[in-house]
């Protein structure tokens, strides 16, 4: 889950944060300080399902706003796949939401 989780943070600063003459963003860039696979692979060790959703919608809520909010009709899809992950309440439960949201994000980059 560590890996999924970090790839929705960077999916989601990328299109943030990326512009087509820039370079991409990568793994180790400061914007992804706090998003890395270690920090989100002890939150999921020690079940901190609370941390991990505030982190999700950090990140995802500057995407929303890139795409110009819930007004958007990519903006509305991505509102709704935050929802679904925000409505998990077991790390089972997150699993399938967090993965379309990532899908979502990458296909959309």
């Amino acid at each position: 889950m560590e890996l999924t989780l970090e790839a929705v943070a960077l999916f989601a600063l990328k299109l943030v944060h990326e512009t087509e003459d820039g370079s991409p963003i990568l793994r180790d860039d400061l914007v992804m300080d706090g998003y890395e696979r270690e920090v989100f692979g002890l939150l999921v060790r020690s079940g901190d399902l609370p941390t991990i959703k505030r982190k999700v919608d950090e990140c995802t809520k500057q995407a929303l706003a890139t795409l110009g909010g819930a007004d958007t009709v990519l903006g509305r899809e991505l509102q709704k796949l935050m929802t679904d992950v925000q409505q998990a309440s077991t790390l089972e439960e997150l699993k399938l939401p967090l993965e379309a949201l990532k899908d979502y994000l990458k296909a959309i980059l």
